[in-house]
């Protein structure tokens, strides 16, 4: 398999942007759970979840949040991607069948580091922001 480096410093232009999607699954929160080791009953439990204010069981937080990895690594910047620093606010539960879609648009270039600042945001199939963030990362070379 061939692999192509993502784009440069240079080549980043404030207002590039690029999203990745996701329909979260059950199986998604289990592999989550055990990735993680968060088995908080209102993941993992019904039974329980039921008894809480969402009524049903919800995805970690972090499930959703990890969506932005593959935008980072894989599509702008892309391969040889480091990311320095991600802030994620969560402002909707993301529940079980839930297609989430995380991204990004470049705000800021930071000449001294060679680092972008990308807003994020993440939303549902209902077009609802779930959660949205800021990350700053350092292009490939």
């Amino acid at each position: 398999m061939t692999y192509s480096k993502g784009k440069t410093f240079l080549e980043i232009e404030i207002g590039d942007t690029a999203s990745f999607t996701k329909t979260i699954s059950e199986t998604d929160v289990y592999l989550f759970a055990g990735i993680s080791g968060d088995f908080n009953p209102l993941h993992v439990d019904e039974e329980y979840a039921k008894t809480t204010d969402f009524g049903t069981r919800i995805a970690h937080g972090g499930l959703p949040a990890s969506l932005l990895a593959p935008v980072l690594g894989m599509k702008l910047p892309g391969l040889g991607t480091v990311a320095l620093e991600t802030t994620t606010k969560f402002r909707k539960p993301v529940f079980f069948g839930d297609t989430v879609t995380c991204s990004v648009v470049v705000i800021e270039k930071i000449d001294r580091l060679k680092a972008v600042r990308m807003k994020v945001t993440w939303t549902n199939q209902k077009k609802e922001v779930v959660c949205k963030g800021e990350t700053l990362v350092i292009p490939p070379p």
